[in-house]
């Protein structure tokens, strides 16, 4: 967990995985990097709301696969769900819901897990459920709606999350973060 500048209640925490889709960033913004997965993304999170006073809003930016083809540029996730907890199964073990899909507005809906998705058989099935996967999303939206904190997910496209997505990210993370710098730039954050 890596925290720049001073959180605010007027201004935004960004949060991101990783330097690298931090890299064109301005210095002066509020950003948490908090590794890689769900656990990082929920521990860096809670830690820093615990600690700190609350922001505006948190913002999740980052990369993520498309899950159909011909899906690129930058999207804001209308609802994000968890692709590798079976929420249907443990509510019929248990009767409780856990884990379920949340709702954030209007856009594509994001697969959350702690998976790089580099496989088409994978890709496809995760398709029949999403236009979007990342690794942290979920995890960052969860933690800032329990601390009472509004959270949008903003994700750009990287790669097609089947076969080859691990070189097209290394390939294209730079670009990426130039584009999600933009949007943070364009919407006077």
């Amino acid at each position: 967990m890596d925290l720049r500048g001073t959180i605010s209640p007027d201004r935004p925490l960004l949060v991101l995985a990783l330097a690298e889709e931090a890299a064109h960033l301005d210095p002066e913004l509020p950003v948490l990097l908090t590794g890689m997965g769900k656990v990082n993304a929920a521990a860096a999170v809670a830690a820093t709301l615990a600690h700190s006073t609350l922001p505006s809003i948190v913002i999740n930016l980052g990369t993520a696969g498309a899950l159909h083809p011909g899906w690129h540029g930058t999207h804001e996730i209308g609802s994000v769900l968890q692709h590798d907890l079976d929420t249907e199964f443990i509510h019929r073990l248990t009767g409780q819901t856990i884990g379920a899909p949340l709702a954030l507005g209007d856009g594509p809906a994001l697969a959350t897990g702690d998976q790089f998705i580099a496989d088409d058989e994978v890709r496809a099935a995760l398709a029949r459920r999403a236009q979007l996967v990342d690794m942290e999303g979920y995890a960052v939206a969860s933690t800032a709606r329990r601390f009472g904190v509004p959270v949008r997910l903003i994700k750009q496209v990287s790669d097609e999350a089947g076969a080859g997505a691990e070189r097209t990210w290394q390939e294209s993370v730079d670009a990426c973060a130039r584009l999600l710098a933009g949007w943070v730039r364009g919407n006077n954050l």
